[in-house]
């Protein structure tokens, strides 16, 4: 299902209708995150979102695993694969081995889009037990945990928290779930966070994380979704049929406006989306009737090619990576080395 609209507006009726109910929801939520984790025996570094909806936390846990990477470090990815019916823990690592060797091949229908793209770049480890995560880590040769999302979760001891937020979206109407899009209040979470990433050029709704993120003595961070060159350069000159099933499908649309590429035709679908095969048939004629050029997200694309009824689909559409492009890279890069080269207590 899409967000409600009155989540990323001035607050009004529905909210303040909706508000007792965030209350509660928020008074059990941040005593759920005051509770104490299982020390993890290696560095554990949580990446994810103050609200609801995305924010950009799975650009932002690939680009901290890069800089750990370029640091000589061996991360490995810890995600509850949302989406996905498997439970975990199972390792995904798609530069293990070639498909003969006989590598277990996962689709996004068993553990979900977003581990798929996170093992692009170093082993993910999917499995909504953490504590068990953390071990099947461990034994697999991590020398550093990144987990995508579960700042909520308090299973696990963090050892470095990043907060990501939205530039434009930010917390929308500062209200808590369903009465608005954060998952606890605000003061509550940033009391777990160590450091804001705000994605984006700043708008007034991410102004109040910002000016809160400063009131608890945190850094703040900003970085930008940049598409890879080639990609821009190989859509440029052609009309394209956009369609994308993320959080924010309108900033997907916006970036490629942003880049001169032509999308005549926009279709948003809801986070995570499963394409029907009705969708499916439907962007196929359409893209063939008005000659357009289908293109989508990474994450999209890593849904569609574990689908079978959507390979068409897959083989005719090209994909916009992004990239996120931290402004204060030595900033974060020394923050990790901090946090990695930390001591830890028997």
């Amino acid at each position: 299902m899409r967000d409600p609209a009155f989540w990323w507006t001035a607050p009004g009726a529905a909210a303040a209708l909706l508000a007792p109910v965030g209350a509660c929801y928020g008074a059990i939520a941040a005593r759920r995150m005051a509770r104490a984790g299982c020390k993890a025996p290696l560095p554990v570094i949580c990446v994810g979102n103050l609200t609801l909806g995305g924010a950009g936390k799975t650009p932002a846990a690939i680009t901290l695993a890069r800089l750990l990477i370029e640091a000589g470090r061996r991360p490995f990815f810890l995600s509850r694969g949302y989406g996905g019916r498997v439970a975990g823990p199972v390792r995904i690592d798609l530069g293990a081995a070639p498909p003969e060797t006989g590598e277990r091949k996962w689709t996004a229908a068993e553990v979900g889009d977003e581990p798929l793209l996170l093992a692009g770049v170093a082993p993910a480890i999917v499995a909504r037990d953490r504590p068990a995560g953390v071990t099947a880590a461990t034994i697999g040769g991590a020398d550093t945990i990144i987990m995508d999302d579960g700042l909520q979760n308090p299973s696990v001891e963090k050892d470095l928290a990043l907060a990501v937020v939205d530039g434009h979206r930010g917390i929308g109407n500062s209200r808590v779930f369903p009465a608005g899009p954060l998952r606890a209040p605000l003061a509550a979470q940033l009391d777990h966070v160590d450091a804001l990433l705000v994605v984006g050029a700043t708008g007034p709704a991410a102004a109040g994380a910002i000016d809160a993120a400063l009131a608890h003595g945190l850094p703040v961070f900003h970085g930008d979704l940049c598409p890879a060159p080639e990609a821009v350069a190989a859509l440029t000159g052609k009309p394209v049929l956009a369609f994308a099933g993320i959080a924010d499908p309108g900033k997907f649309f916006a970036t490629l406006d942003a880049h001169g590429i032509a999308a005549e035709i926009r279709r948003p679908f809801p986070d995570h989306h499963p394409y029907a095969a009705a969708e499916i048939a439907e962007l196929l004629a359409c893209a063939e009737r008005r000659g357009l050029t289908l293109v989508t997200t990474e994450k999209d694309m890593a849904r569609l090619r574990g689908d079978r009824a959507a390979a068409t689909l897959a083989a005719r559409s090209a994909v916009l990576p992004v990239v996120l492009v931290l402004k204060e890279a030595a900033s974060v890069a020394a923050m990790l080395r901090d946090v990695t080269m930390r001591p830890r207590a028997a």
